[in-house]
């Protein structure tokens, strides 16, 4: 406390970001960051009270983000608690722009994103303002219809603010939103999805337990019952196992899972979509709904540990059952599935037992001590992860998931899982034949290095590997294996970051204090020496081989390919590394070895060079006093004695150690700048002597020199990255090494040497700038004002000088100032830059060198663009360098980009995540201070913007037009960047661009025009100037680019252009939001700002605002509503205005037309030009402009739409019923009113007025909402049918235009006319389009419609009915408020008018029937469509028009019904009557069809948890009703042969006959019903079992008839089915049963059933000993069979239950087989050669078969591993090898498996068996010589 009190904050920041701290200039920031927050709250408080929220607000939330990015929330918890709620006010603003509303949404992100910081009682959030925002955007009403357009990553923006917002709602929040959402849940319905994923996001978990009866305790039960009912993964219940997973990790040790394990890890396991069996048919929507991998590990390590251990135990059971699917050799769609698994549940749980153990202690809930994790539930966890994590150490997919898991198990138990792996690496680094194998294990073991070096008490053997694994890894390094070798360089260059590599090996006789290990490290650390020579040996001979000359010719390329980029990057950082950890005695070996070899030997620049350089360089950066003693004089004379001679300056081609020894030089000068000064004459020297080569590569090398000296000396940099502070030259005696093994680097004592410039480096670099930059200035001015002649590869010379001076010493010059640029937007609030001090004091009496070559380049640029503006290679340099004038002060974002990130690798590859508190290693924590210091110099978000700046954005914007296309580029991009750092700098340039734009000018070339162009596209992360969300630009560029259309510079015949305007159409609609037009603040957020301005520490300095300021505010945001709705108007009508233009090309009338449609809004209608415009484009020759035009006038009725009045109303009432407390669901006597009754329909007007409609099919069928709001009785509604008179103007244009017989036909024959052959389909727009006709003006225009619909509905061909079909939906749909007369009226026209549709239904038009009909009893009152519903179940099935037209009337019968779902038990009863006798359909097609809408019939028969029996059909009885139709086929038990010809014969066919056709619909509605319900009736479906088992065929055939396919596929889809642990024994007794069928198909596919039966279920039966017995029998009994078949299925079946562990191979089994075996044969008696054979194999053999198959089950059951019975089992086998036939087969069938699957891993295996076993085993697996 008193520390910071001390430190002059004045308050106890939240939790700012320690690495500031640790900066050079540390002391200076707490000033600072005081100064900007002041300012921050000063200028945002006052901003909202003027209620200015652009810019004001917008500007200072901008700074507030970026401020948390420098200091992290550095600010009292008061302030925290004030910009909260501040925030949070400002997102909930209902009109806001939602652009702004994200701004504002992901700072509040930001702020509440360490939950620990505050608690519930120090902040509490409301939820409802929340719903309200998603339900607005998430599930607009309006934006389908053009009228709202959001951008793409709003969803997730949303989704993340209520995510933090959540553990701060208020402890009723849960009771109120289970009373919002669940009259939601009806689970046929699409709202069932939104209640459950709102349920997922919003329920509150982390309530303190005293809460939890406010809590998880109301909807846990409810929920999860919910849960464990459904059995078809519908798509929201991945939502719910989210949810559940949540609930877990929040609440450890509150619930008691153990009720539902078996059934959480059963659901796990199908979600994994494994394949089980050959022939298996997928369920897609197990594919798509399948769980999400993230969520099931939190939900898995949060169950684990507790008393009851249940958890662990099935996961060791779910692990041993999917360990094989683990091995390389298996491959699938579902593999990444199980790498996701493996890689993230170790994480998880170390995350948990971190947060357990180590973590600090917050407001949320701890962990209670029962239900902590043991040091055994973690030792028993990692055993039942290691097999898995090790077999996917190879897998297809890479090795990087398994080397995470081994990571995290390794900081858990490094005993357990490193010594196997350590096992698979040596061998691999032996084997010369498998580099995959080097490379997965390599990964691993970098994965677990930090364990491995650590040892620590688990595992003190660790550090002994260290030594043997870097040497075996030197061969790594390896030429010809390109990512050996870069797998090798981390491998290496990870163990040396963690190990001080000092020779100890004096230490033993020194020190009597040592352990055993210690002492062996000790001696072994002698080598340390010799593995750093011979890895620098390895390097050279890797260097010789990639020299330019050896790898390709001179001509080809001369820079380095990628991948030598990729090598050379790895061996410094490698090289420099090591020598960073070496002792200075190995330094000083290998920097002898290092300058010998670059002394003694030449090499090109290009490669071999730039990797020398880089060696040399690393030396010279970890020591450079005794380094530079070497080097520089060597190259400095050498460079001397080279250039004696003067004319070496003019020769083109230099000499080539010249040029090495430069490069050289220029490498070993990147070091600590005070080190270099003793050399600084030399260097001066030398820079002078060959600055001005005439050879380029010369030139570019000393200017390189340059660069880095310049840079050495005045950057501000950490001089050493040791991994410990200090390094290690120290004695023995004081320091000993051995203990620093792996320790990570303490963040409270880094002792970071800086290097810090000191006078003397200024004095230096201002030297060496005056002697070289300056002449270059002077020389360059003249010939600017054309006083000097100069060559182009002069100015080229001088410019490339000038760069690197200004590259080099950036950080010294200060930034261009000038005068401010203040009128581009007004505000009330100041709009200041806040400047960051990095370090430098800026020296202002020396010259400011930044303005003076600014000043240069500028006239430069204007003469050589006047003069020679072919001269692209200066015009290059000239905006790279006004590029680093504006922007440059000593690093480019971009290497701080590729720096941040690969900053973030090596943290993940080598972080500590159980420990936590920023353990990592000392190099990687200096790294991330390093950074801290970049960011601070390259934020610059926000600057002024001045003159100078505006000089040069308009310099740039010259070059970005220019003839050259690559300096139009590369101008393009400096100007974008400029763009985005300066204030509103836009506005001042989009009139400078749009200049070139315009049509009326004569001296626009072709190559400006797209340059303009191009600076309006903006490039693919920059600004976009054509879109600026803001009515000022848009106004301007949205008509210039149309009008841009007539510029004489235009021309569609170039492909380049065309395409530019295509792509700024599309960028355009891709990025636009719409931009609001109200802008006012709410007063609570008035408040909140004052209290800010008023808050203490640090207080705010400005006065608050006065009362006329505040009266001044809230006018000019009025004003500003005003001016913006005036702008919104005059954009459209410009737009329209350049659409009449004489003349204008096509493409610019269609991207206009674009344009106008974005500009529909939901709270503005269009202005009238506009809406006439689009109502006569409905016309429009062109369809792409009659497809926007229905869209918009789609969206243009929406907008004219009369708002209906609402009453409340209450269903008890209307019932007659009493309220019932408890959740009751389903078909209730309060929710009977509301179904259709034929008896009671409306047929009267009386009746009608009567009626209580409820549109929305969900209300009331799982509860009644707590306002139920119904439309009001028809006398207070708007009155309809308005005479023309009496509507607004807009509304006569519609209604002339569509009363007018001519537009109509028109519009008609064009909506007739077919898109696309064959790929139209009903068009929503276009319904949308005649909903809202028919919505707003009644039936007006029915009477013109009339005659074209009769006229069109007698046409069968697809367009003209898709057209009829749109009109019906759209008529149906928008007749909802009609009057009774006028509805009537319209049935009695639609009735005959659908009659005839129906029955000219053709292949191509029976989907858009279906489609309308659905369409228009969506969301109605079936009571309201009864004349609809009447007339489509008047006979579906007739026979009239053929099977098809039966077919059709069904699909389009099933559509309407199923959107009603639950509303229409009568019909669906009616329905069902009807359609029983017709099973026995002989059509294919038809049959199909009736499956299917069987499924919807009995879809609303749900076993749902407290719902009541259902008035609709119920699948028990009809079942019963089919089974007594099917008994003829059941009696029976031959197999059923299908031979029923396709033909309907009258007469009467026999009874099984037609029981076979039964059948047939039978299975089409099981295969339908599989995928869609949400149970299986699994007790109704086992009746018919049997039958099923005795068609299906045994093998795959597409021969088959369809009877047996589908019966096959029934099978397949039942097996798969979810059981319950009741329906377990159900099933079991008919599999048994029907195991005792006399046909072997049967018996076989009993086999088949059962094993993915008990797969997919694995957890359920495991859990019930019974079954597990049953099972077991029952494969026991078939490996008996008297089939051959079916034996050999039943041990494949067996060593498939053995394999996923649900039996075991005891020894009461063992003994069973080896009886079995030993049963004797008769004597085969030598038989006359006529005699029959023998072919019923006598009952002994099969027993002996029998047993020979357990054994070999048992073999196979093992495919990867040898337990220790197998050897025996082997051997007790191969004494049959010789037997009759099919045994001998069985023998050597499982030996050659054996022998495939175990080859792999021979070595290992071989150890598990005697010699004597070997030598049979060897005998038995070697094929047999021929010739014997």
């Amino acid at each position: 406390m008193n520390t910071d009190e001390f430190r002059g904050l004045g308050f106890v920041p939240q939790k700012e970001i320690v690495y500031n701290k640790l900066l050079p200039y540390s002391d200076k920031l707490d000033e600072e960051s005081n100064d900007i927050l002041a300012k921050i709250k000063a200028n945002l408080g006052r901003a909202v009270q003027l209620r200015e929220l652009w810019p004001g607000v917008l500007f200072w939330t901008r700074k507030l983000s970026t401020y948390i990015r420098l200091y992290g929330r550095k600010f009292s918890k008061e302030d925290h608690v004030l910009f909260i709620k501040l925030l949070y006010e400002l997102v909930t603003i209902p009109k806001l722009e939602i652009s702004m509303m994200q701004g504002f949404a992901r700072l509040l992100v930001n702020l509440l994103k360490k939950k620990e910081l505050l608690s519930r009682e120090d902040l509490e959030l409301p939820w409802l303002p929340l719903y309200e925002l998603l339900e607005r955007i998430l599930y607009s009403k309006t934006e389908h219809l053009g009228l709202n357009w959001f951008p793409n990553s709003v969803e997730n923006v949303l989704k993340t603010l209520v995510k933090s917002c959540r553990p701060y709602f208020p402890e009723d929040a849960t009771k109120e939103m289970l009373q919002e959402w669940r009259p939601l849940l009806c689970p046929f319905d699409v709202t069932m999805q939104k209640a459950i994923s709102y349920f997922e996001l919003f329920l509150p978990t982390t309530l303190p337990p005293a809460l939890h009866q406010k809590g998880f305790k109301l909807w846990f039960d409810e929920l999860m019952g919910l849960w464990v009912s459904v059995q078809n993964l519908p798509g929201w219940e991945g939502h719910l196992v989210n949810l559940f997973a949540r609930l877990a990790t929040d609440n450890i040790g509150y619930i008691d899972w153990d009720p539902y394990v078996d059934k959480i890890f059963t659901r796990i396991l199908r979600s994994l979509n494994l394949p089980v069996g050959s022939s298996q048919v997928l369920v897609p929507r197990y594919l798509t709904n399948a769980y999400d991998i993230g969520h099931i590990v939190l939900w898995v390590s949060s169950m684990l540990g507790g008393p009851s251990k249940q958890t662990q135990k099935q996961l060791s059971g779910l692990f041993n059952s999917i360990t094989s699917f683990f091995h390389p050799s298996n491959n699938g769609r579902w593999l990444m599935k199980l790498m996701k698994l493996v890689q993230r549940l170790p994480a998880s749980v170390v995350r948990r037992l971190h947060r357990e153990r180590y973590k600090k202690q917050t407001w949320l809930t701890p962990v209670p001590d029962s239900h902590k994790l043991t040091d055994q539930d973690i030792t028993d966890f990692v055993e039942s992860m290691k097999q898995p994590v090790l077999l996917a150490m190879f897998s297809k997919t890479g090795s990087l998931d398994a080397a995470q898991a081994l990571q995290n198990l390794a900081l858990m138990r490094p005993e357990l899982v490193i010594p196997p792996v350590l096992e698979k690496t040596y061998p691999a680094m032996e084997t010369l034949t498998e580099p995959h194998q080097l490379t997965a294990t390599l990964s691993c073991v970098i994965g677990v290095a930090r364990s491995l070096v650590s040892g620590g008490k688990r595992f003190p053997e660790g550090p002994k590997h260290m030594l043997p694994l870097l040497m075996r890894a030197l061969p790594g390094v390896d030429p010809n294996d390109f990512s050996k070798c870069m797998i090798t360089f981390q491998f290496i260059a990870t163990f040396s970051t963690l190990v001080p590599l000092v020779d100890c090996s004096s230490a033993v006789h020194e020190r009597d204090d040592l352990t055993e290990v210690e002492r062996e490290l000790c001696s072994v650390s002698a080598e340390f020496e010799d593995f750093v020579l011979q890895f620098m040996d390895r390097c050279f001979a890797l260097i010789e081989s990639s020299t330019l000359e050896q790898t390709r010719e001179e001509t080809e390329t001369e820079k380095m390919t990628h991948l030598e980029s990729l090598v050379e990057l790895g061996l410094s950082s490698t090289f420099s590394t090591i020598l960073t950890q070496c002792s200075k005695d190995i330094f000083k070996v290998a920097l002898e070895k290092v300058f010998n070899f670059a002394t003694t030997n030449i090499f090109e620049t290009r490669v071999a060079g730039r990797m020398v350089a880089d060696m040399c360089r690393a030396a010279s950066k970890c020591h450079p006093a005794e380094s530079l003693k070497l080097f520089v004089p060597h190259c400095c004379n050498a460079i001397t004695q080279l250039t004696v001679n003067e004319d070496v300056l003019r020769e083109e081609e230099l000499d080539k150690e010249l040029l090495w020894n430069l490069q050289l030089l220029s490498e070993i000068t990147r070091v600590d700048g005070d080190k270099l000064l003793p050399y600084r004459e030399q260097c001066v020297k030398i820079l002078q002597r060959t600055l001005h080569l005439k050879c380029k590569q010369g030139y570019m090398l000393s200017c390189n020199l340059l660069h880095h000296l310049l840079r050495s000396a005045s950057l501000i940099y950490p001089t050493e990255y040791c991994s410990i502070p200090g390094g290690f030259n120290k004695p023995l005696s004081e320091y000993f090494p051995i203990k620093d093994w792996g320790t990570p680097g303490d963040l409270w004592n880094l002792n970071i040497h800086w290097h810090v410039p000191t006078s003397e480096e200024k004095a230096f670099v201002f030297y060496i700038l005056d002697i070289i930059l300056q002449p270059e200035l002077v020389k360059l001015q003249r010939h600017a004002s054309g006083e000097l002649e100069m060559p182009r590869d002069d100015i080229l010379q001088s410019l490339t000088i000038v760069q690197h001076c200004l590259m080099g010493s950036g950080s010294f010059l200060p930034f261009l100032d000038g005068e401010r640029i203040t009128d581009l937007v007004p505000s009330l609030v100041s709009l200041g830059e806040t400047a960051l001090y990095t370090g430098v004091d800026y020296d202002m009496s020396r010259e400011n060198y930044r303005d003076a070559i600014c000043s240069v380049m500028r006239k430069l640029l204007h003469h050589i663009l006047e003069n020679s503006e072919d001269d692209t290679k200066s015009l290059f340099l000239i905006i790279k360098i006004i590029g680093d004038l504006l922007q440059f002060r000593g690093s480019y974002k971009h290497e701080f980009d590729s720096r941040w990130k690969s900053f973030n690798l090596v943290k993940k590859s080598m972080e500590n995540r159980l420990h936590g508190r920023k353990q990592h290693i000392r190099a990687l924590l200096i790294d991330r201070v390093m950074l801290q210091q970049e960011l601070r110099k390259l934020t610059v978000e926000g600057c002024e913007y001045k003159t100078i700046h505006r000089d040069l954005l308009r310099d740039l914007l010259r070059l970005s037009t220019s003839t050259y296309s690559q300096v139009r580029s590369k101008a393009q991009q400096v100007f974008f960047v400029t763009l985005g750092s300066y204030n509103f700098c836009c506005r001042d340039l989009i009139p400078l661009v749009l200049e070139y734009l315009k049509p009326d000018r004569q001296d626009i070339s072709q190559q400006q025009f797209k340059g303009a162009l191009y600076c309006l596209l903006g490039n693919h992360n920059g600004v976009c100037l054509a879109n600026l969300h803001d009515w000022d630009c848009i106004v301007q560029t949205w008509p210039a680019i149309i009008s841009s259309g007539l510029s004489k510079a235009m021309s569609l015949e170039k492909p380049s252009i065309v395409r530019l305007f295509d792509d700024l159409a599309d960028k355009i609609h891709r990025q636009y939001e719409t931009i609001g037009l109200d802008f006012s603040v709410p007063d609570g957020s008035l408040e909140i700002a004052l209290q800010i301005m008023k808050s203490k520490n640090p207080t705010t300095n400005l006065p608050l605002p006065t009362s006329e300021e505040i009266e001044k505010g809230v006018q000019l945001q009025q004003a500003k509503n005003i001016d913006s709705v005036l702008k919104y108007e005059r954009l459209v009508n410009s737009l329209l205005d350049s659409l009449n233009q004489r003349n204008l090309p096509w493409k610019f009338e269609h991207i206009a037309i674009g344009f106008l449609s974005l500009l529909l809004r939901d709270d503005k209608p269009l202005p009238v030009p506009a809406i006439r415009f689009f109502v006569k484009s409905l016309n429009h020759d062109a369809l792409i402009v009659r497809k926007m035009a229905i869209s918009a006038v789609a969206g243009i009725l929406k907008q004219l739409k009369r708002p209906h009045k609402k009453v409340e109303e209450n269903p008890y009432k209307i019932s007659g019923c009493s309220e019932h407390s408890e959740i009751l669901v389903g078909d209730r006597p309060d929710n009977q009113w509301m179904l259709y009754d034929s008896s009671s329909l409306p047929r009267t007007k009386e009746a009608w007025e009567a009626c209580t409609f409820v549109e929305k099919t969900h209300w009331g069928y799982y509860s009644w909402p707590q306002k139920l709001t119904l439309y009001a009785p028809v006398e207070e509604q708007p009155k309809l049918g308005l005479k023309r008179e009496d509507m607004t103007e807009v509304e006569q244009i519609i209604f002339d235009h569509f009363s007018d017989p001519k537009f109509i036909e028109q519009l008609i024959k064009f909506l007739s006319l077919e898109d696309r052959k064959g790929k139209d389909k009903f068009n929503p727009r276009r319904f949308c389009l005649f909903k809202g006709l028919f919505r707003n003006f009644d039936d007006a225009f029915l009477p013109v419609l009339r005659p074209h619909l009769e006229r069109l509905v007698a046409d069968s061909h697809e367009s003209t009915q898709r057209c009829v079909a749109e009109i019906v939906a759209g008529l149906i749909r928008g007749s909802k408020h009609w009057t009774f007369e006028k509805v009537e009226k319209l049935w009695e026209f639609l009735c005959p008018l659908i009659r005839t549709a129906l029955t000219n239904i053709t292949v191509e038009t029976y989907s858009d029937w279906g489609t309308c009909i659905a369409t228009a009893c969506e969301s109605r009152d079936p009571r309201k469509l009864h004349w609809l519903f009447e007339m489509l179940m008047e006979s579906p099935v007739n026979g009239e028009g053929g099977s098809f037209v039966d077919a059709c009337r069904l699909y389009v019968l099933q559509g309407g019904l199923a959107q009603q779902e639950w509303r229409v038990p009568e019909l669906l009863h009616r329905l069902l009557q009807y359609l029983e006798p017709k099973l026995t359909q002989v059509y294919k097609n038809v049959r199909e069809r009736i499956g299917s809408v069987l499924t919807y019939i009995f879809m609303i028969d749900v076993s749902l948890p407290n719902t009541l029996r259902t008035s609709s059909p119920r699948i028990s009885d009809f079942t019963a009703r089919i089974l007594v139709r099917l008994k003829p086929l059941m009696d029976v038990d031959e197999e059923i042969q299908n031979h029923i010809v396709e033909e309907n014969g009258y007469g009467e066919q026999d009874e099984r006959t037609q029981a076979i056709k039964l059948l047939k619909t039978v299975l089409k509605w099981l295969m339908a019903s599989a995928g869609r319900s949400f149970s299986t009736a699994v007790p109704e479906q086992l009746q018919l079992l049997p039958l099923l088992f005795k068609i299906a065929p045994v093998e795959n055939d597409d021969s088959y008839d369809e009877m047996k396919r589908d019966a096959k596929t029934c099978l397949s889809l039942m097996s798969q089915g979810l059981l319950y642990p009741q329906q377990i024994m159900l099933v079991l007794p008919v599999l048994k049963e029907i195991a005792g069928s006399t046909s072997w198909h049967a018996r076989y596919t009993v086999l088949t059933y059962l094993q993915t039966m008990v797969f997919y279920n694995l957890f359920t039966f495991l859990n019930n000993k019974e079954a597990v017995h049953d099972v077991r029998w029952l494969v026991l009994k078939l490996l008996q069979d008297e089939q051959l078949e079916v034996r050999e299925m039943a041990a494949t079946t067996l060593s498939g239950l053995l394999q996923c562990n649900f039996l075991t191979m005891d020894a009461p089994m063992q003994t069973h087989f080896e009886k079995l075996c030993k049963t004797r044969l008769p004597k085969k008696r030598k038989r006359d050669p006529g005699s029959v054979v023998d072919t019923i194999p006598p009952a002994d053999l099969v027993k002996r078969h029998a047993g020979v198959l357990g054994l070999s089950a048992c073999i196979l059951s093992n495919p990867y591993d040898v337990p220790t019975w197998m050897p025996q089992l082997l051997m007790d086998l191969s004494a049959h090898l010789n037997d009759t036939q099919p045994i001998e087969m069985t023998v050597k069938k499982t030996l050659s498996n054996f022998r495939r699957t175990h080859l792999d891993n021979w070595q290992e295996h071989k150890q598990q068996f005697t010699d004597d076993q070997l030598l049979v085993l060897t005998d038995l697996l070697v094929s047999p010589c021929y010739y014997a």
